[in-house]
């Protein structure tokens, strides 16, 4: 099929052509003209600037897929991207384009971009450091994607009564975002609960099939990520939950209306909101289905952009995936359960192709806070995965135990299947033991991983361990936040220092 790209030029970066194009989303995307508010202008605004982003986001697109080119996947349960138009504005280079050409129509760009309400996506160090990495890959003209969860109501919403802090819904999403672009089409399924039987394929392999006993459908959002004066232009694509059936009419009809769509309530509670309160059972177990529903997406996400006919065994050498901490450390065993059951690749070579997949990201020192799952509901909620790395386990302490032989106590220190009175999944030791890369986010945080946190994996993979110091972006937080500082620092060493 022709691409649109042999019948249509990319906007023009004049204030003409900047205006035109404001103008036409004014009218035809917005649909108003003399009764315009400030935010129909904010939209309007913003669309015209995805435009020039979207064509060079194709073109990416484009080009990993016929040069075949390795892309990062970075796995996150939070992203902080704050506001997209001032961003997107200094990456393009179309800021002074668009100022002046908002000042013809008697408009004010600081006042339009200050409309704009930041994503509730994360709430902290974890959230700022996926969305500069993303920022540092596209500016780098390195392929990558962030994948995560679209959560309805984010990090709260701050406000005090009588000196005390009350926490309300941050409704970041209520208005539709002009930086998303929704693809329903490439939704996926995701399973929970249910029980698992063997069977032998028509090749006389033994096989093993989960059947789950409900599933929700991930719906992507993807978010450009431009880079810094280049023509990169990489994704972030959060995953919305949805259920498979929203509406039960022959319950409806009886009368019972909430029940009607209590399925609807009961799947999309999933990405409604950031990190719920998990000191009650059902809690727990709601962060467990955010964590494995938004990695079972993005895991089924790359491979429909294999070829026909593409050899598994190379998959490490087109994609990579980056755990952001233990939240997405299930992936680990998900990718398993993918190439094993669903594309049936031999143990060996499944577990030969995904712990080269897999680099993770440790921000955690105190052995406490180290996330874990209690095996009962880790199993009933997962019950493959749970099989799954019961036999990661047993081959792991096998090795240990021909490391270290009579070493009981090391065993049970890095068994990935704790005991302590609880029978629990240690997150952090699947991580490790499923990567082919640990490393920490300062030289002092990693040297204690090392030394303490994860001491006995270091001496058995020392080779894994290294370090990789957090930073953030100085186009973000120098270059948007204080542009007189840009200038006074240009006009001393020159402005190489923001790209």
């Amino acid at each position: 099929m022709p691409s649109l790209r042999q019948f249509e030029s990319r906007p023009q970066r004049t204030v003409r052509s900047f205006t035109r194009e404001f103008l036409e989303n004014l009218r035809y995307h917005r649909g108003v003209e003399l009764y315009a508010t400030p935010v129909d202008y904010y939209q309007a605004l913003a669309l015209t600037v995805r435009e020039y982003l979207m064509q060079d986001w194709l073109d990416s697109l484009h080009a990993q897929t016929r040069t075949g080119a390795k892309v990062v996947c970075y796995l996150s349960a939070e992203y902080l991207p704050g506001r997209q138009l001032g961003n997107a504005l200094l990456n393009t280079g179309l800021e002074e384009i668009a100022a002046e050409s908002l000042q013809t129509l008697g408009l004010d760009l600081k006042e339009l971009t200050e409309i704009e309400v930041e994503p509730g996506l994360g709430n902290g160090g974890l959230g700022r450091l996926a969305a500069c990495f993303l920022d540092s890959l596209s500016t780098l003209d390195l392929p990558a994607i962030g994948y995560g969860i679209r959560y309805d109501f984010g990090i709260f919403r701050q406000t005090f009564v009588n000196g005390w802090q009350i926490e309300q819904p941050d409704s970041w999403s209520m208005g539709a975002s002009p930086w998303e672009v929704v693809h329903p089409q490439f939704s996926n399924r995701v399973g929970f609960g249910g029980h698992t039987e063997s069977y032998y394929d028509e090749t006389g392999q033994f096989q093993v099939r989960w059947i789950p006993e409900h599933q929700v459908i991930g719906v992507p959002y993807n978010i450009l990520v431009p880079g810094y004066r280049t023509k990169m232009v990489n994704t972030l694509r959060l995953w919305r939950a949805k259920a498979t059936e929203e509406f039960d009419l022959r319950i409806f009809n009886t009368g019972d209306y909430v029940q009607a769509m209590q399925q609807q309530i009961d799947s999309e509670t999933i990405s409604k909101v950031l990190y719920p309160n998990d000191q009650t059972p059902q809690g727990k177990e709601l962060r467990l289905r955010q964590q494995y529903f938004f990695v079972a997406c993005s895991i089924q996400d790359i491979f429909r952009y294999l070829p026909s006919g593409f050899d598994l065994r190379n998959l490490p050498k087109r994609y990579v995936f980056q755990l952001n901490d233990t939240h997405p450390t299930v992936a680990v065993a998900e990718m398993m359960r993918y190439l094993m059951d669903e594309r049936h690749v031999p143990w060996i070579v499944a577990w030969d192709i995904t712990s080269r997949m897999f680099g993770y990201t440790s921000h955690t020192l105190l052995p406490e806070a180290l996330e874990t799952w209690p095996v009962e509901i880790f199993g009933r909620l997962l019950p493959r995965h749970m099989e799954i790395i019961y036999e990661i386990n047993r081959r792991f302490v096998e090795d240990v135990r021909k490391t270290w032989p009579g070493d009981e106590d090391r065993v049970a220190r890095m068994s990935i299947v704790g005991d302590g009175g609880q029978p629990h999944v240690r997150m952090a030791h699947l991580a490790t033991v499923g990567s082919y890369s640990v490393n920490g986010v300062a030289p002092l945080q990693s040297r204690l991983l090392k030394e303490r946190t994860l001491k006995d994996f270091s001496e058995m993979w020392p080779q894994k361990f290294g370090n990789v110091t957090n930073g953030v972006t100085p186009r973000r937080f120098i270059g948007l936040a204080n542009p007189r500082l840009v200038d006074l620092i240009s006009s001393k060493i020159g402005d190489g220092w923001l790209a």
